[in-house]
């Protein structure tokens, strides 16, 4: 990897604006004389360490290459030009804090939910889901107005058998961002629930119907909505008799074996594990 800090003379100035094709190149103009070059030069430095792959500093000492700081327009020091693409970008006068200038440069910088979503599509690729599920649904934390990490999520908790959850976040998508890939994860949601809605169901949800007080037919419409994975259907029913009896049959149990086999970061987990203890103390 080249060198992210360079200094620049009029031989080796070419080179370094052709280093603006693949990286932010931040042109500091600066002067050993200048107290507010030496307070901002460690500043940039800490920057562009941080960031070596997406920021190169190309510092022209202005004692020493006056010609070359007169071709950039120079008028005071400090001077900071943000060069992308052989182009200006931004740029500023003067000193400004760390803060400020990470501000400019956010939209060059990985953003944080994109490390989560490098590393989500590392365990897809090795059909991981349960460890993906998690980095996912943080990164729809930090930037929730980002509907492609919406439908990556979804998609992962079809994949899980969190078909509650993946209908949830489907029915939150805009018609204006229903694109293609919108629409393959509504398919793939389609066809797991036909799938999940087995004759066993269907025959214990009619004699439920027929006697909805009846907590031995919820607990075993329970343990099969869970075995095709419609976890927040089986644990409305085991809450339901929970609150009538904590110690009927499996019950206790079964709600919680489900809240142990959802995924990490899943918020059903922690709805019901609330409502658990609710009931417990």
């Amino acid at each position: 990897m080249q060198n992210p800090i360079v200094d620049v003379s009029l031989i080796n100035a070419r080179e370094v604006l052709d280093r603006s094709l693949q990286q932010l190149v931040i042109f500091q103009f600066w002067s050993a004389r200048s107290a507010l070059c030496q307070q901002l030069s460690p500043v940039l430095e800490k920057i562009v360490r941080q960031y070596p792959q997406q920021l190169c500093l190309a510092k022209v000492n202005c004692d020493q290459e006056q010609d070359l700081a007169m071709q950039f327009g120079v008028q005071s020091l400090p001077t900071v030009m943000l060069i992308k693409d052989g182009r200006p970008v931004d740029g500023f006068a003067g000193a400004e804090t760390e803060q400020q200038i990470l501000t400019r440069l956010a939209a060059y910088l990985p953003k944080p939910e994109d490390e989560l979503i490098a590393k989500a599509q590392q365990y897809l690729a090795q059909q991981q889901l349960a460890e993906a599920y998690p980095l996912l649904a943080e990164a729809l934390t930090l930037a929730p107005e980002r509907i492609e990490i919406k439908l990556w999520l979804a998609d992962t908790a079809i994949g899980l058998g969190q078909l509650t959850q993946a209908e949830k976040l489907l029915a939150e998508v805009r018609l204006a961002d229903q694109d293609a890939l919108y629409k393959t994860v509504l398919a793939k949601l389609e066809l797991a629930q036909q799938a999940s809605n087995t004759p066993e169901i269907q025959a214990l949800e009619a004699r439920l119907a027929a006697a909805p007080a009846d907590n031995s037919l919820k607990e075993q419409l329970a343990v099969q909505y869970q075995a095709v994975l419609r976890s927040e259907e089986a644990l409305a029913l085991l809450l339901q008799i929970l609150q009538q009896d904590l110690n009927f049959g499996q019950s206790k149990k079964l709600f919680l074996d489900i809240l142990a086999a959802l995924p990490k970061g899943d918020p059903l987990a922690s709805q019901y594990r609330r409502k658990l203890y609710a009931l417990l103390y």
